[in-house]
């Protein structure tokens, strides 16, 4: 009885990571804005993959685009209909001056909103690609890096703008000339948010994370897998800012889907081997393919940024990916321990301890699956 009810709540908590807990497709992009007397320019670089996603899969009655340039003008419009520019709550209008090809298959589009001439406080929202899912339930998103001058004020660089987190910005018109300096505070708070989001946003991370701790028995089997996952995804986190090793969405995708099933695996079919030196190796071979995962367009959307500026947020992004994993990973862990201590005879604690690992991995397993065929496509 007790081991049924343990594998129901670990079912539970599955599906509901299931359900909540998605695969994170995000674009990735920029803003460069502008506050002037009676205007908001908005310089946004675009990803060919929000593009794309736009063009292929939003509901639009229009004919085919004939060219690239159709398919890259028809998405300005789309671009200014899902991004929301408020003066002081007042919705503004705005209109797309250019498109142009920018670099690393970004596209540049020259935005300008029309309002008051000296306003007060500014208020960004976006939807892009909320409309459109990726699975049932499971939403696109595009998330932006912002950079934010008013006038001639050096500029504010680091922001973040996604559907969840909206941008507010308080106009300071009597001082324009004062100058203004990187807020690492803000920075930092809103990094730290994008990583925590990151991983609690998207499975691909999570069930890879819970596969590793069904396997663990004591705390120092957690704390000794746990840091081979995240040495490994920092290296290859850092040598991503730095720009030393970049790989495709289409190779890391399949890598992070293909890590899960593998442990997953593992841990049903070779339980006594999922402990361990190999066990440690897997963590930290497949962990460098997640560090690049978590990287994702966010490096290229910080295009422009100072050094001290990337920085503080990557620094802040990967304490919010760690963040993230321990809401997971320590209450999951303590669940485990206080269900395999019900029982006193040290056979049927084991029994229930098998059987919960294997059950659990084979969940993961069909999860992961699922995610992989999606990864392929």
């Amino acid at each position: 009885m007790k081991m049924t009810r343990c594998l129901g709540l670990l079912l539970t908590c599955i599906l509901t990571l299931g359900r909540y807990a998605l695969a994170h497709p995000v674009a990735q992009g920029a803003l460069d804005i502008q506050i002037l007397p009676g205007k908001i320019r908005v310089q946004a670089r675009v990803s060919g993959e929000e593009i794309f996603v736009a063009n292929a899969f939003a509901a639009n009655n229009a004919p085919k685009a004939s060219s690239l340039s159709e398919v890259w003008r028809r998405h300005g419009s789309y671009l200014l209909r899902h991004l929301k520019v408020f003066a002081d709550d007042c919705l503004l209008t705005g209109r797309a001056v250019t498109v142009a090809a920018a670099q690393n298959d970004f596209v540049a589009y020259q935005l300008e909103f029309t309002g008051p001439a000296l306003p007060g406080r500014l208020r960004i929202e976006e939807d892009v690609l909320n409309e459109i899912e990726y699975a049932a339930g499971n939403p696109w998103e595009a998330a932006y890096v912002v950079r934010v001058r008013q006038q001639d004020q050096p500029a504010q660089e680091g922001l973040l703008l996604s559907r969840k987190q909206p941008l507010t910005l308080n106009c300071d018109w009597q001082n324009a000339a004062a100058g203004s300096r990187l807020d690492k505070g803000r920075m930092m708070q809103q990094y730290v948010r994008h990583g925590i989001g990151h991983i609690l946003g998207g499975y691909d991370h999570l069930f890879f994370i819970i596969a590793l701790v069904l396997a663990t028995a004591t705390f120092w089997d957690l704390v000794k897998v746990v840091t081979a996952f995240t040495l490994a995804h920092t290296v290859t986190l850092t040598l991503s800012v730095l720009n030393l090793v970049r790989l495709p969405s289409h190779v890391v995708e399949p890598m992070i889907a293909g890590s899960i099933v593998f442990v997953a695996l593992s841990n049903v079919f070779g339980p006594r081997s999922s402990r361990g030196w190999v066990r440690l190796a897997t963590a930290f071979f497949f962990g460098l393919f997640h560090g690049l995962g978590f990287a994702g367009g966010l490096l290229d959307a910080m295009e422009g940024m100072s050094g001290l500026g990337v920085g503080v947020a990557i620094a802040a992004f990967s304490l919010g990916v760690e963040l993230g994993h321990q809401m997971v990973v320590l209450p999951l862990f303590f669940g485990l321990k206080v269900a395999r201590a019900s029982r006193t005879d040290t056979a049927r604690r084991e029994l229930i301890s098998l059987a919960v690992m294997r059950g659990g991995s084979l969940l993961i397993c069909v999860a992961g699956t699922i995610y992989l065929l999606a990864a392929l496509k």
